[in-house]
């Protein structure tokens, strides 16, 4: 029987460096909110392949919905002969996504594919090149929405030059405000800058799109003001720029809505949606205005493997799983009961700077010093490592990977999130006060 250790030799000698392994373990099997892996070794699972499995590993519809259709036709390219599964979850996410305007929806592979799209249309609606995103930003590794992204090391560092005509500015990170200001005293001011930015940097008259992740996902899980996104969305309205919401990571019931959005009332322009949507196998969509996904050519937009079919049914009997067991309320409860234990920690160990979250969503950023707010960047790393130890596999996020991050699949059970948020705060009492 191969082990981890020797599985891990293997991977060393045949695969490439630069492929990122949170923890050195393989898995065996995967079943709801738990991975075991070759040795036999039970894993509490909060990172869901980041954010992939909200709806649990091997759901039991959606493996049925798999095995119906490969049994059926397992591709034949929509653009070639098109088929009934792409046109259903179209009609689907048209009905679902935020707003009541008519919209339509493309399909692609990968949440970075997504973005790549929605910024083709944008593009090719406004006749503008310009695209605004945002500090901390996570949008994907292909050339353009690596360039989208806002981490350096380790995403961008060497891969230069990036794409032109990309502009960044502010998020709206209360616990590191960028303007030194507190909210609400601060009367949004993160948002009305996008008016300064138009002066300063980039001209409204050459931004075709503005794109943003209503939670930051990579980012560190970082949660914005109520207002904020309306803010930004009534400028993006009043100069013509396109809205783009990156709901890759927040998407399909994360934050207890099935889409992070709702929550603050705004309806995009177009919204990508990724990760969760086909209960682990790769798809993505693109939903927007009709008016405007209808703008490009035909044969503009496409690629051979998109809407592959037996994802789509995978996606369907997602969205049915979301339906029948609940799984927004369900969402809301584990978030209800992360936040609580959290803040908790937050109370009791000094090392926890700060504690946030929308839905199942939370996040937990570690500080060395609450006055200086020095990223505890070495010590997140610790924690993670024990926690793998004790049975927990977690992975960290932010720009300076000192920020823990929720990602359970949401069937997971009360026993098993107690069991985790334990081993939690165990470790936390070990590597600080």
């Amino acid at each position: 029987m191969k082990t981890n250790k020797s599985l891990l030799a293997e991977r060393n000698q045949h695969i490439p460096q630069g492929l990122f392994n949170t923890h050195p373990i393989f898995a065996e099997k995967a079943r709801g909110a738990i991975i075991i892996d070759v040795e036999g070794k039970e894993y509490i699972d909060f990172a869901g392949g980041i954010g992939v499995v909200n709806i649990g590993h091997c759901d039991d519809e959606v493996i049925k919905a798999i095995e119906d259709q490969v049994q059926k036709y397992i591709h034949t390219c929509f653009h070639v002969v098109m088929y009934e599964p792409y046109v259903e979850l179209a009609k689907r996410l048209n009905q679902i996504t935020p707003g009541t305007f008519p919209k339509k929806t493309m399909f692609v592979n990968s949440g970075a594919e997504g973005i790549e799209n929605a910024m083709k249309v944008a593009r090719h609606a406004t006749g503008r090149p310009a695209v605004i995103a945002f500090e901390d930003a996570f949008h994907g590794r292909t050339l353009l929405t690596l360039s989208l992204t806002s981490k350096m090391k380790p995403y961008k560092f060497g891969f230069g030059p990036y794409a032109p005509e990309i502009y960044r500015m502010p998020y709206a990170y209360c616990y590191r405000c960028a303007f030194g200001l507190e909210y609400p005293s601060c009367e949004i001011r993160c948002a009305y800058f996008l008016k300064e930015f138009f002066q300063t940097y980039i001209s409204a008259e050459q931004v075709a799109a503005l794109i943003v992740e209503p939670v930051l996902g990579e980012g560190g899980f970082v949660v914005p003001p109520k207002e904020y996104f309306k803010v930004l969305q009534k400028i993006c309205q009043d100069n013509g720029i396109v809205f783009i919401a990156d709901e890759v990571q927040t998407g399909f019931g994360r934050t207890a809505r099935m889409f992070a959005m709702e929550h603050y009332k705004v309806a995009p322009d177009i919204l990508v949606m990724a990760k969760s949507i086909a209960g682990g196998l790769p798809l993505s969509a693109v939903t927007g205005r009709a008016g405007l996904m209808d703008h490009p050519q035909v044969g503009g937009l496409g690629g051979t493997y998109a809407g592959n079919p037996v994802a789509c049914r995978a996606a369907l009997a997602v969205l049915d799983q979301f339906e029948k067991k609940d799984l927004l309320s369900r969402a809301e409860k584990i978030g209800k009961r992360v936040l609580e234990r959290f803040k908790e920690f937050q109370e009791h160990y000094h090392i926890v700077g700060d504690v946030r979250g929308l839905g199942a969503m939370v996040g937990m950023e570690l500080v060395v010093d609450r006055k200086t707010k020095e990223p505890a960047t070495a010590q997140t790393k610790q924690l993670l490592y024990l926690c793998r130890e004790k049975g927990l596999l977690m992975i960290s996020a932010g720009t300076n990977s000192n920020i823990i991050r929720t990602l359970m699949p949401l069937i997971i059970t009360d026993e098993q999130l107690d069991r985790a948020l334990q081993i939690i705060g165990e470790t936390l009492s070990e590597i600080g006060d």
